[in-house]
């Protein structure tokens, strides 16, 4: 099955629908991925703390990136109300970010989990590390017949959410190009974009792409400002 996309909206918060092993859900422009039916909101690479990992290794960013992850995370939360949330992993940047949080953040933090069960799934950044706050922990989770993981499986895998590579897009028309980040699928698995302040992305013809989707179904799901889009493999071609 090829990625079933169709333009809907959601009070004002408008999103497209995807589809992954027969399942359909809803990409959100902010980078989430939201499973109505189980009441089920997916986010991946967080990157926590990364602000403060950098100043210890002596390069001086703002130490605001925390803060505005939070803040970008709990409007999705009050707007889909999850009985749900999955962190695929690289939730914080390393093994000591929870313990680097600012108590501010920690009790925002808290309040989003509060009343509903949240799952941390280990990233290679954070193999343990969010292990040191409140909620359920795994390497990876099976829900129906989806697989929830941080780093994507060596060739196809149907089925399989995953984050870890941040995938970005370019699209190409009318002799201008634009490049975001986005979800990538092919209607078997999908890859999220990361939602960190400060995370970056990998072109999705980096080669760490090459094998994990049907070039020809091969979709990106674009995140906009106020909608995701999706395109197609010509549109990808410089």
């Amino acid at each position: 099955m090829t990625a079933e996309v169709l333009a809907r909206s959601r009070d004002d918060l408008p999103t497209t629908l995807v589809g992954v092993a027969g399942v359909v859900m809803e990409a959100i422009p902010g980078g989430l991925l939201w499973w109505a039916d189980e009441r089920l909101l997916v986010v991946s690479d967080l990157h926590l703390e990364k602000g403060s990992a950098l100043a210890r290794r002596g390069q001086l960013v703002p130490p605001y990136d925390t803060p505005e992850t939070l803040a970008r995370l709990a409007r999705a939360v009050a707007a889909f109300q999850p009985a749900v949330v999955i962190s695929l992993g690289d939730s914080f940047h390393d093994d000591g970010g929870a313990g680097r949080m600012a108590a501010d953040d920690a009790r925002v933090l808290a309040g989003l989990q509060r009343g509903r069960t949240w799952i941390w799934i280990a990233g290679n950044h954070d193999p343990d590390g969010s292990r040191a706050v409140a909620g359920d922990h795994a390497d990876e989770l099976a829900l129906g017949p989806l697989t929830f993981r941080h780093e994507p499986a060596t060739g196809k895998s149907r089925g399989e959410i995953a984050g870890h590579l941040h995938p970005v897009a370019r699209v190409y028309g009318r002799g201008r190009s634009v490049r975001r980040k986005c979800f990538a699928g092919d209607g078997r698995r999908l890859v999220m974009p990361a939602f960190g302040a400060y995370t970056g992305g990998l072109d999705l013809r980096h080669p760490a792409f090459a094998g994990l989707f049907e070039a020809k179904d091969l979709r990106a799901f674009l995140l906009g400002d106020e909608r995701v889009y999706a395109v197609g493999p010509r549109a990808l071609r410089a």
